[in-house]
């Protein structure tokens, strides 16, 4: 999907996503130290919401600028500071060593694409700082509920560890994610989950 499909599909309702944060980040970060974030691919803004509403300073980086103005009026009624970024990933510059948590949720894109961001993004990880990533996995397409139908967006994360550089790996796995359908039953989505950490300064 191109930017004008984004910007569409947020406008046809008032979320697409819960407005809860993902359950990987509760899971994953939530006795982590606030300091500085950025959330890659943030859409309406719910993890980078939760997060600055735990003290971290946020910057939630989008190319649907109707994503993100959903996300700016959902953290005004909280009360909630947080920057803004309309921005194409493939473009923007992240810099290096800049963030104590760079977060990339959901982020599908074709894997020449995506590798490219995934380097640049933990070239952005500062000193003993967090990257953690959550996607489609390559096997939900056959063994999953929803997500992508197209092969060439999803990956393992076998794939994605093997980008993030000097990063080290506290962990790589396929997840599987409950998902309640409208009669009442629950399908299983397989998400792949890498957490990897940059190291501490000498």
């Amino acid at each position: 999907m191109d930017r004008t499909d984004w910007d569409r599909r947020y406008a046809e309702k008032e979320l697409i996503w819960s407005a809860e944060p993902n359950r990987f980040l509760l899971e994953e970060l939530s006795d982590l130290p606030p300091g500085k974030a950025i959330d890659l691919a943030a859409g309406e803004g719910r993890n980078a919401i939760w997060l600055a509403q735990r003290g971290w300073r946020v910057t939630a980086v989008d190319y649907s600028n109707v994503g993100l103005e959903k996300g700016r009026q959902i953290a005004s009624k909280l009360g909630v500071k947080l920057e803004w970024v309309e921005a194409d990933l493939l473009e923007y510059d992240l810099g290096r060593q800049s963030y104590d948590l760079v977060l990339l949720f959901y982020l599908q894109l074709p894997w020449a694409w995506m590798s490219n961001v995934l380097r640049r993004a933990a070239d952005a990880v500062a000193p003993g700082g967090t990257l953690v990533l959550v996607g489609h996995d390559l096997a939900n397409l056959e063994d999953g509920h929803g997500g992508p139908k197209d092969a060439a967006v999803l990956y393992t994360h076998e794939q994605v560890a093997g980008e993030l550089g000097a990063l080290s790996i506290v962990e790589a796995t396929r997840r599987e994610r409950p998902v309640d359908l409208e009669d009442g039953s629950v399908a299983t989505a397989l998400d792949c989950l890498v957490r990897a950490t940059a190291p501490e300064r000498p």
